[in-house]
């Protein structure tokens, strides 16, 4: 029950999980692009406005320190099930919320819940041959970050056509139509392990110390990550501004474009798989590079500075998209017993660098405007590159030693 399957993961599986971690996830940036509504209906003031997304990233953190490790402790199935219908719980609060305390005391449950995703990739990993491992673990991680850019978007539209309450409404139905249908669909899985709670929370600290990869793999995808939030912090302000003026509306339909970078996931995959994991990652790093190098040299003219800011965003996400593929496929090749808390740890890692992104991003442009904010947003793939460097140099002493 606690062993990996002889059979491959079929492909309805990973449609099924693919398709359950981004439609999770999304409950964490519907309330980004809902931020000023929700403030004027619940009485929060314009400083206070932030703790709507903070909380919920807070919540996030929370649960991908303190839950998702338990999924080396406890029956899987089980305890995805129970996370969903705590997610589900939370956003009905939060679509009848009247006030402020109510929405965010939502905001840090719907954060805490939604880290069930971070438990399904593991299990998708668990289900896979190691042959195939990567290539799965690609696939589900494009529904991810399918749910990510698309929750933007569709909340804005959402909201639109009616209000901010019909779209926390709406995902608690879906969340909890997801949480029935795995329970329905998922095997048993009992992980082979006796460690206790605090045992267990204690050993992350270990784990992070002793274990090289996860803290390179981390910092990689911190840069990247921390690019990305900082990019999709600032963009829809340049968008909305003088040179573009885009509505909600078009700036939604901006974000649905770049989400063509998901792509990237499978391919990304199927290189871990054959063995090209050191060069791929220095392509993901690269194109988050030049996802910043275009805006820069985007000409004055309206339309093709859009359409560059266009073809930035999908470079950008194709390079997180595999990076993350990547980062996950390689970590998960260190031990099914301490695969949870690894995801755990790394997820946890590189959300930090989400948000310093996020907010150095914020703050860089209103002082020093767009273009300094480019740079600030390339500073952090070009460290990882730094970083990546000398894994490559020692990845060829290494080579010089063996001949």
């Amino acid at each position: 029950m606690n062993k990996p399957s002889e059979h491959d993961i079929s492909p309805g599986m990973v449609l099924l999980l693919a398709a359950a971690t981004g439609l999770i996830v999304a409950n964490l940036y519907y309330a980004q692009t809902l931020v000023g509504p929700i403030s004027a209906a619940t009485g929060l003031s314009a400083q206070a406005a932030g703790l709507v997304v903070t909380l919920t990233q807070i919540g996030y953190t929370i649960g991908l320190l303190f839950v998702v490790p338990l999924g080396d402790l406890l029956e899987n199935r089980r305890l995805i099930f129970s996370g969903l219908l705590f997610t589900s719980a939370m956003l009905v609060l939060a679509a009848f919320s009247t006030s402020a305390w109510m929405f965010l005391t939502a905001a840090l449950g719907i954060g805490l819940g939604s880290v069930a995703a971070q438990i399904i990739v593991p299990f998708a990993a668990h289900l896979s041959k190691e042959s195939t491992r990567g290539h799965t673990v690609g696939k589900v991680v494009s529904g991810l970050l399918l749910g990510i850019m698309l929750a933007r978007p569709v909340a804005s539209l959402v909201a639109d056509a009616s209000n901010w309450h019909v779209v926390f409404g709406g995902a608690a139905l879906v969340v909890l139509a997801v949480a029935l249908v795995l329970r329905a669909e998922l095997p048993l899985r009992v992980p082979a392990s006796n460690i206790t709670y605090p045992a267990l929370m204690a050993s992350l600290w270990h784990l992070f110390l002793r274990t090289p990869l996860l803290r390179r793999r981390a910092a990689y995808h911190a840069g990247l990550f921390g690019s990305f939030s900082l990019f999709w912090t600032v963009t829809p302000l340049m968008l909305a501004g003088p040179q573009f003026h885009l509505s909600q509306t078009g700036i939604a339909i901006f974000a649905l474009v770049g989400m063509a970078g998901a792509v990237a996931s499978p391919i990304a995959g199927r290189l871990a798989d054959a063995g090209h994991t050191l060069m791929a990652t220095a392509a993901a790093l690269a194109l988050g590079v030049v996802g910043f190098a275009l805006p820069m040299i985007a000409p004055e003219s309206r339309n093709a500075g859009l359409a560059m800011l266009v073809v930035a965003s999908i470079v950008l996400d194709m390079g997180v998209a595999a990076n993350l593929v990547l980062g996950q496929r390689a970590i998960f090749t260190l031990g099914a017993e301490v695969r949870s808390r690894l995801n755990g740890v790394y997820f946890a890692l590189f959300f930090a660098g989400g948000a310093l992104g996020s907010a150095l991003g914020g703050w860089m442009f209103a002082t020093h405007g767009w273009h300094a904010a480019l740079l600030t947003g390339m500073a952090f793939p070009v460290l990882a590159l730094g970083y990546w460097v000398t894994e490559y140099a020692g990845h060829g002493a290494e080579q010089r030693k063996a001949a």
